[in-house]
């Protein structure tokens, strides 16, 4: 197995070496030093061999942990080996710096012996290790950690300072939605979901409290308990998040009580929640394949592209990526809005539209020719692709209200100008042929 098993610092001086064969010389330190910690070129492999002798090597944080060998080891074996290493100096002593291998190199020592006997593993499992190496490890904090506890102890907020003067009270909120879909040739939907952000730009002034409300379902089931909850969530319009996760500003206490997200905004640009959901999605778009083949040389695709959203709104950025045959020799294209073209590099049509009105429709016809071949191995016909920006939530996500209240300097909702804009993307949009 592995010879040795050295740690460095960023400078490539050693930290801890522990040799376990005899075939491996001390001076295998040094070749590492200059030729990977010191080298001019990027190292991008985390294998380097270097006179017959094999480094394999991570680094995490400011430290690089290196196990040398010159037999034909089990590369995948000695890297599960050095992550578990890696994850054993952190259940002891948290996280792996220079500072924290150097107050506890005995500890590190004691762990590398039982880990490895003669350069085999042995013991890499925490809670074994722990019944008969009790040491605790001693654990560094760094100035900004510091920083952090001394906040949560006194109760300042870490994440927004005082003083925050601005001449205008304003408030941006972006709902941002990608939007995954898989459905087959005759409409029927495999696969779905939305995955979703609530993004903010707050320039407040002072330490305002904010207030922000959705349409999610929690708030209809909290209304109803007696079973009439899907009855309130189709009154209200309302949708069921499946999971979603808040910035820490946002007050989780309140949210569990009252269903509110109440926060102290940083300053500037955050994200506030993320979440997901996967029922009652509005599909933007609606892809209708249709593939005839002339003979063996012959093919004949057409797409009817429908959109689905209200006639008031645009879609924009239309991007529809429709596959051909490798052995595509010339393609005739005829749509009646938007440019397409064929891309032989691809071996795909990409169909491009630059707006289009909802409840509207736009179809593209594609005359491929194909090369003559022997083989008669059938195309697998490759899902058609989509690309698009909306200006609407297709989770059905709305902001019921979003209020702004600030005490000490005396100003309050109506004092504020705030901006909502909902933006649908697609994230995975793929139609099978």
């Amino acid at each position: 197995m592995i010879g040795g098993l050295f740690i460095y610092n960023h400078k490539g001086e050693i930290l801890i070496s522990r040799i376990y064969r005899d075939d491996i010389a001390r001076n295998a330190v040094d070749a590492f030093r200059v030729n990977v910690i010191h080298a001019r070129s990027q190292i991008r492999s985390p294998v380097t061999n270097i006179a017959r002798t094999s480094f394999f090597h991570l680094k995490k944080s400011n430290v690089w942990i290196t196990a040398v060998t010159r037999q034909n080891v089990n590369a995948a074996m000695v890297f599960e080996m050095l992550h578990q290493t890696l994850a054993l100096m952190t259940s002891y002593f948290g996280k792996v710096s220079e500072e924290a291998i150097k107050s506890n190199f005995v500890l590190i020592y004691e762990l590398l012996d039982e880990i490895l006997d003669f350069g085999y593993p042995q013991k890499t499992d925490s809670g074994i290790l722990k019944t008969f190496i009790t040491q605790q490890g001693i654990k560094t904090t760094t100035p900004e950690e510091q920083t952090k506890i001394t906040n949560q102890v006194t109760g300042q907020i870490g994440w927004r300072r005082d003083g925050i003067k601005y001449r205008r009270n304003e408030l941006f909120l972006d709902v941002l939605e990608s939007v995954n879909l898989l459905m087959n040739a005759q409409g029927k939907v495999l696969s779905a979901h939305v995955s979703g952000r609530v993004v903010m730009r707050s320039y407040l002034s002072g330490m305002p409290e904010c207030k922000f409300g959705m349409n999610d379902k929690i708030v209809a089931d909290n209304k109803d308990k007696d079973g009439a909850a899907e009855v309130a969530r189709k009154k209200t319009n309302s949708i069921a998040i499946d999971d979603c996760t808040f910035h820490q500003c946002v007050k989780l206490s309140k949210f569990e009580s009252e269903r509110s997200i109440s926060f102290i905004p940083p300053d500037g640009e955050f994200e506030l929640m993320r979440y997901r959901t996967t029922k009652d999605i509005s599909y933007p778009f609606r892809i209708i394949p249709l593939v005839r083949e002339k003979g063996k040389t012959k093919m004949e695709i057409q797409i009817v592209l429908k959109s689905n959203y209200r006639a008031a709104l645009l879609g924009q950025k239309i991007e529809v990526k429709i596959p051909t045959p490798i052995s595509t020799a010339g393609v005739n294209l005829l749509c009646n809005k938007g440019r397409s073209k064929y891309k032989a590099s691809d071996n795909a049509v990409v169909w491009k539209i630059r707006r289009l009105a909802g409840l509207k429709e736009a179809q593209l016809t594609a005359e491929i020719e194909l090369l003559p071949s022997s083989d008669n191995k059938k195309w697998q016909r490759p899902p058609i692709s989509m690309n698009f920006e909306v200006a609407y939530a297709p989770s059905g996500l709305k902001v019921r209200y979003l209020k702004v209240f600030e005490p000490k300097l005396g100003y309050s909702d109506p004092q504020t100008t705030k901006f909502i804009r909902y933006i649908g993307r697609a994230g995975l949009y793929e139609v099978r042929v």
